[in-house]
């Protein structure tokens, strides 16, 4: 790169994308033919691709995706996997997000019901909104030694500015007392205001009954079933389906 007080000052304004454009439009012999007002709109278009893919990178390692590499477009769609593509083409709009529905997956342990959640995080992300990834034992439990540790005010306020939450793992144990309270806690703040995504091995029909207390539960799935995208994936385990293939 050039020394020119320009680049410096470009440097200090943090417009790292507008300083990498300015020093290779000075590399090139044709740039003064160019009109003054073309090279600003490239300028200015690189320092918005820069910002943008830092805002990416940024949204990306805020959500702490446990697939990090899910993506919707390398979804496997072969065989009993595939997936209506209606479906998958509203999942792949943001409309569900601005809207405020959940999407509730389920299926058999393996079948990618954590990935696809992770997909459709990352593609909320590309959008520009906010995701995380939360198994949801640990989260509960986490809430409850906040709870004790004074940090409680602090960690549901996060929390409650996510626009994608995913909730993983729901209903592998029925929930205890302290646990169904803070499920709804977290469901009523979000209920109408952000999406949740929730996946689970129990299909919807018994999501009742892991919650340990008909009130609770009436309560818990009514915020959270009420205009929600159902998806209920079948096939065989992709880890025995990765297995066979390292193997062959």
């Amino acid at each position: 790169m050039l020394h020119h007080p320009s680049y410096e000052k470009l440097a200090e304004l943090r417009l790292t994308g507008m300083q990498a454009a300015l020093s290779e439009q000075a590399e090139r012999d044709d740039i003064s033919q160019m009109p003054f007002m073309d090279r600003l709109a490239l300028l200015l278009d690189r320092e918005v691709m820069a910002r943008e893919d830092r805002q990416l990178t940024s949204r990306l390692r805020r959500a702490k995706l446990r697939y990090p590499e899910a993506c919707l477009e390398d979804l496997d769609r072969r065989g009993e996997r595939a997936l209506p593509t209606g479906l998958i083409e509203q999942l792949a709009s943001p409309q569900w997000i601005r809207k405020q529905r959940n999407v509730l997956i389920s299926g058999a342990t393996g079948v990618g019901k954590s990935y696809l959640a992770c997909a459709l995080a990352q593609k909320a992300c590309r959008d520009g909104y906010s995701a995380r990834y939360e198994r949801l034992p640990v989260l509960l439990a986490g809430l409850s030694l906040a709870r004790a540790d004074g940090t409680y005010a602090k960690r549901f306020k996060e929390l409650s500015r996510i626009r994608v939450l995913i909730l993983d793992d729901y209903g592998l144990a029925v929930l205890g007392s302290d646990e169904r309270r803070e499920l709804l806690e977290i469901l009523e703040d979000r209920y109408q205001r952000r999406s949740t995504i929730v996946t689970s091995q129990l299909p919807v029909s018994q999501w009742h009954e892991a919650i340990g207390d008909p009130t609770f539960a009436d309560a818990i799935l009514d915020r959270l079933i009420h205009n929600a995208y159902r998806v209920d994936l079948k096939g065989e385990s992709m880890r025995k389906r990765l297995e066979k293939e390292t193997a062959d």
